[in-house]
């Protein structure tokens, strides 16, 4: 492959809502280019990025991959990203390590909530972007549709470089506001330039006087020619275009209909003609890294400076090992070299190197600053971590991922796989960093948990075909907590003789609340020797043990003051397990004096949602015991905050989607303990008694 300098590199990352077609406009890119030599359908399963099973089977991208072309001179790397919410973080990563961004927006529905979430992760990370609007060969399209959200104050920069000719079944081409020429494709997918059709001339004048206007007012020496003159030259206008959009000051729309191949070409130029090249974006907002003292530094986009490549992604393989894809922001990454992990401490052999275009690997020899490439079989480096020069460590800032919002409990579906499922569970963390797999020490489950059931259904078909291992997910028991209301003195005495030694021990604990979270409080008042000293941690054992198991329905008991203040003991027959069975015994039957309660969790939930869902959403959540806490405008959006019990959110995302045509989306996270209602709790006690019942069966 062709060397190209750092200034003719381009690394763009396609991002939108799901269904938008990123898939099939990365693949219409790659077939104009000439990197493929026929162009792949989403619905025939042979595109170049999305190519694993699960993706083939839903003719839809749950995971990025990245390709490549060459244009004008300059290398192009694609990475394509997943835009339906359960995989929707997967992209973040792959925004801090791109340059620039094509926004695929829709002409029919318009700026959706995923594709808000994705423009505020390129906001994060400082990225130039083009909005690209796609399927305007379809019913309805309308490019105004998106201008006119654009204009609410989503992206108010919005700036139309192009305009439509033809609308809908008619779309057949587009006009360049910037040569004024008219570019047609026919039924072939050919592409000829032409003059503007007559009838579209003063729409074209029209859109042009925008266009430059909008380009003078990025730049206060343009504005100042522009305002005095009334005109710039063509030079002056590509020259503001790009420094403007490199800027953020001017994001430029185009149209197109990929799979026919309208307007890709021109989408071609604009990446080459207005996104930064390498060099420039780490000027504007370079990749943030801290030095071996912890002091952030800043690198140059430089091959002859110190190593510096973060890995962005990691992919799980069986057979092939770790494949990890990665950005060099500083130095070169060679082949059959040695490097040092910052973040692990530790070197790591670098076997080849290759760029990749789908699960293709191109071999390479050096993979330069302000390259994307991958690497296979890494042993210790995982995504996020940076590979530097031992003597020059640098480490990335960590990229600060969304909680998990779904959980479900997973078991083996056969006896004697618990450790294969964790072995390779633990392999698809390495892979997917939004995913979290524990064991729950309260209700001894193992707890799977993502950005909604989706995701988890899929993280489990992959584990059963790369693992050979298959696991059954059922609704996880949710952690309640027991407590007291009151508060109450009384004795736990344990006497026993059967022959030989017996075993005595008297104790007298007051149990009172404490606040909510506070835990558990042991205070030890004992005077006079009335309990020896030895055994007073063994009251305060058993009493901790007893507190494991609530004495109302089962589950722990927290927020709790226990005073050990008086007791009794028999100079032979005490011992630390009569004291420890003795304060349990005083324990199990003060609570039950003390008007227990059941606790459930309640958490913080944001639900993003169109205004002319919101009624529906509040009545939902309203229904679910939740108290909405604020309402405020997101864009195009709603933005609702509010606190719900955990028992009503398990089911939440499918109900979400049903209320919202699938344009919603929500995160969650825990908050704290309240009190169940009395109804509920009975119910919740009932429940926990008969699972009990048929346990010790």
């Amino acid at each position: 492959m062709k060397d190209y300098a750092v200034e003719n590199t381009r690394n763009v990352v396609i991002v939108s809502h799901g269904g938008a077609g990123k898939t099939i406009l990365t693949e219409a890119m790659l077939f104009a280019a000439g990197a493929t030599d026929r162009m792949g359908r989403v619905e025939e399963g042979n595109t170049v990025t999305d190519f694993e099973p699960e993706e083939i089977n839903r003719k839809s991208s749950i995971s990025s991959a990245a390709a490549f072309c060459e244009w004008g001179g300059n290398k192009i790397t694609l990475i394509d990203t997943p835009g339906y919410i359960n995989f929707l973080e997967d992209a973040k990563a792959c925004v801090r390590a791109a340059d620039g961004a094509v926004v695929i927006m829709s002409p029919i529905s318009g700026i959706k909530a995923e594709t808000e979430k994705v423009w505020e992760y390129l906001n994060e990370f400082g990225l130039p972007r083009i909005i690209f609007v796609a399927k305007m060969d379809k019913e309805r399209a309308d490019i105004e549709t998106v201008l006119k959200e654009c204009g609410k104050g989503f992206c108010r920069e919005a700036t139309p470089v192009q305009i439509p000719i033809g609308s809908e079944g008619s779309f057949k081409g587009v006009i360049d506001l910037l040569k004024m020429k008219a570019y047609v494709t026919d039924e072939g997918g050919k592409t000829k330039e032409t003059d503007i059709p007559a009838d579209m001339k003063a729409k074209a004048d029209e859109f042009r006087g925008r266009m430059i206007e909008k380009i003078a007012e990025s730049d206060d020496a343009l504005i100042e020619k522009y305002l005095e003159t009334g005109e710039l030259s063509q030079e002056e206008i590509a020259a503001g275009l790009r420094k403007g959009c490199i800027a953020g000051k001017v994001t430029p729309l185009l149209c197109g209909a990929p799979p026919k191949g309208v307007g890709v070409p021109q989408l071609l130029d604009m990446i080459a003609a207005a996104l930064p090249n390498p060099v420039e974006k780490a000027e504007t907002a370079p990749i943030k890294v801290k030095d071996a003292r912890g002091a952030e530094a800043v690198l140059k986009t430089d091959k002859n400076g110190p190593l510096a490549a973060v890995v962005f992604k990691t992919i799980a393989d069986p057979f092939a090992g770790k494949l990890s894809l990665f950005r060099v922001i500083s130095g070169q990454l060679k082949s059959d070299s040695t490097v040092f992990n910052a973040n692990k401490e530790k070197e790591e052999r670098i076997g080849q190197v290759f760029y990749l275009m789908g699960k293709k690997q191109v071999p390479a020899q050096v993979i330069k600053a302000g390259e994307i490439a991958a690497i296979a079989k890494l042993k210790d480096t995982v995504t996020g971590d940076t590979l530097c020069d031992k003597a020059h460590p640098y480490i990335a800032e960590p990229i600060k991922y969304q909680e998990p919002v779904m959980a479900f409990a997973i078991e083996a579906k056969n006896k004697g796989e618990e450790d294969k499922i964790s072995n390779g569970l633990h392999r698809l963390l390495e892979e997917d960093p939004t995913l979290k797999f524990q064991r729950d020490e309260q209700t001894k489950e193992m707890i799977l948990s993502g950005m909604g059931q989706l995701h988890l259904e899929i993280t489990l078909e992959r584990l059963k075909r790369k693992f050979g291992t298959e696991v059954v997910m059922k609704t996880p028991k949710i952690p309640y907590k027991e407590t007291i209301k009151g508060k109450t003195k009384i004795q736990g005495k344990y006497k026993k003789q059967s022959g030989g030694r017996g075993q005595y021990g008297d104790t007298w604990i007051e149990i009172e609340p404490m606040g909510r979270g506070a835990g558990f409080e042991f205070v030890d008042k004992i005077v006079g020797g009335a309990i020896p000293r030895q055994y007073i941690p063994a009251v305060e054992k058993g009493i901790v043990e007893a507190m494991h198991e609530g004495v109302i329905a089962g589950y722990p008991v927290v927020d709790i003051r226990v005073t050990l203040y008086d007791g009794s003991y028999h100079d032979v027959d005490s011992s630390e397990m009569a004291f420890k069975i003795a304060g349990s015994m005083g324990f199990k039957k003060g609570v039950l004096e003390c008007r227990p309660a059941l606790l459930e969790p309640i958490m913080d939930v944001t639900i993003v949602v169109p205004e002319d869902t919101m009624g529906n959403v509040i009545g939902d959540l309203n229904s679910r015991r939740g108290k909405v806490q604020g309402m405020a405008s997101s864009g195009s959006n709603q933005k609702v905050t509010g606190q719900v019990p955990m028992a009503e959110m398990l089911n939440y995302a499918p109900t979400l989607n049903s209320l919202t045509s699938g344009r919603g989306m929500y995160t969650m996270s825990f908050s704290h303990y309240e009190e169940v209602p009395a109804h509920l709790a009975q119910k919740v006690i009932d429940e926990s008694k008969k699972a009990q019942a048929e346990k010790e069966e």
